[in-house]
């Protein structure tokens, strides 16, 4: 198989609509359906309809009736993207070093809807705790140290709605599975700066966890340890947060 045979779409309608979306990148106003039939080579009911789904995903954006660009849908994940490549740039060597101090998982995890979804770890053998979620793993919020600091940047009504989503699912005997238990846990988190997972996502492990601010003092990452229940030590903490400070610092947090 040829280089340009592998990189080509083998279903056909998606490659018609990376063309679409190419043909719209390529131009700073709206264009016409004429336009892009034309410069895509599609027949305009083709076109017409891919447009259509597209701009049902917000990936188009119609400003006037039979004219596109492209939409924001495009943009937020773009900054999705971009921000998981900065955080993981920024957060290796810290990473590493914050390991070497406790000999324990760091874990950078960030949010993903519902759940926070794990994008880098140090870590070795030797921490003598196994691994058991791995890059790209993932798990619910209310029960993850990272996620709790992302629910208690949320208002109460996106909370509330959380746990209505979830149920609130519990994984161990201490998992919070109680509206107004988490409300007072992330109370806790808000007034604290950091949070912690006591074995309420898996038995036997134990978390604390500080935030990652972007340039707009947004809530982009978590910085978390794993440790055995009874080897997590509490004087990790101020080091767990002047690292994730530090990483903040090199994504241009100003606090």
């Amino acid at each position: 198989m040829t280089d340009k045979a592998a990189a080509t779409p083998t279903i056909q309608v998606l490659e018609r609509a990376f063309a679409v979306l190419d043909m719209l990148a390529s131009q700073q106003d709206p264009v016409s359906l004429k336009d892009i039939s034309e410069r895509t080579g599609l027949h305009p009911s083709t076109a017409h309809r891919i447009l259509n789904d597209l701009a049902i995903g917000r990936y188009v954006d119609r400003p006037q009736a039979g004219s596109y660009r492209l939409g924001m849908r495009l943009l937020e994940l773009g900054n999705l993207v971009k921000a998981r490549l900065d955080v993981r740039d920024a957060a290796l060597v810290p990473m590493r070093d914050l390991h070497k101090l406790t000999h324990q998982p760091v874990n950078l995890s960030m949010r993903q809807g519902d759940e926070i979804v794990y994008i880098e770890r140090a870590y070795s053998e030797r921490s003598g705790m196994q691994v058991v979620r791995a890059i790209g793993g993932h798990a619910p919020l209310h029960l993850t140290s990272v996620g709790k600091l992302f629910l208690a940047h949320d208002d109460p009504m996106r909370v509330r709605n959380y746990a209505t989503r979830t149920g609130l699912t519990g994984h161990t005997r201490n998992s919070i599975t109680d509206l107004a238990r988490l409300e007072r846990e992330l109370q806790q988190v808000r007034l604290n700066g950091w949070a912690r997972d006591d074995e309420e996502l898996e038995l036997g492990v134990r978390c604390m966890a500080a935030g990652i601010f972007d340039d707009q003092s947004k809530l982009v990452a978590g910085l978390s340890v794993s440790a055995p229940a009874d080897r997590l030590e509490e004087s990790w903490l101020d080091r767990v947060k002047a690292t994730a400070a530090e990483i903040s610092t090199a994504l241009g947090y100003r606090g």
